[in-house]
């Protein structure tokens, strides 16, 4: 997956997740940036240069389903990947029909999350 051009976005208020994450995506190549709510992810355009989109579904204030439904009233195309600690297939369904890649649900394996990736950046 090594490609360095390609420019991860992570929205979580869990700062474990923050800093994990940046990590395995480093080892496969991939640059990322953090943001610990979707208000930081919109004041400092992280829409700007993403190419994907790693977002919580439950964060104070804005909530992740909030934010894709921004993104996509501003024809936002970044395909997104949510991360989750609650199964909820219902909401799953509905995240996946607004145009989501994958929901995942928290922990995650290396391999969900590469196989997540892989979609979202459709890298075979």
């Amino acid at each position: 997956m090594k490609n360095p051009q390609v420019l991860v976005s992570i929205v979580d208020d869990d700062e474990s997740i923050r800093e994990s994450l940046p990590d395995l995506l480093k080892v496969l190549g991939v640059a990322s940036q953090t943001f610990s709510s979707a208000e930081e992810f919109l004041a400092k355009d992280g829409m700007s240069g993403s190419k994907c989109l790693i977002l919580d579904v439950a964060m104070p204030g804005m909530r992740g389903p909030e934010l894709q439904e921004e993104l996509n009233r501003l024809k936002c195309t970044i395909p997104i990947i949510f991360i989750t600690g609650h199964r909820d297939e219902k909401l799953t369904s509905r995240l996946i029909g607004q145009g989501a890649v994958a929901c995942l649900i928290k922990p995650f394996s290396e391999e969900a999350i590469i196989e997540a990736l892989n979609l979202a950046l459709r890298v075979k």
